[in-house]
């Protein structure tokens, strides 16, 4: 699957990238007809410690999801993330999934 990952405010290195693309590619198990992805990892000015954002955006025909998590790390928001999107995706297959 395609990733297209921008980091807002800051310059992301290339581990934290090759992870993001590795959780995201897990994805493909639980919905195949992903068309593409878009990841936005954003640094807030605050005092909180957890102020990193990362924000996905996946399409699939028909239909497109976005979830946002502010965490600690980004690695911590990726995990998160990709969680709550494996449940909307297996979600969505279950809808489309003829009923016997």
């Amino acid at each position: 699957m395609k990733v297209n990952t921008q980091s807002v405010n800051f310059t992301a290195d290339q581990k934290l990238l090759d992870f993001i693309q590795k959780r995201m590619d897990k994805l493909d198990l639980y919905y195949d007809k992903v068309i593409q992805s878009d990841v936005y990892l954003k640094v807030e000015n605050t005092s909180d410690k957890a102020n990193k954002i990362f924000e996905a955006r996946v399409n699939v025909p028909g239909d497109s999801f976005v979830v946002k998590k502010q965490c600690k790390t980004f690695e911590e928001g990726v995990d998160t993330a990709v969680a709550s999107l494996e449940r909307k995706l297996k979600k969505r297959k279950e809808k489309l999934r003829p009923h016997l």
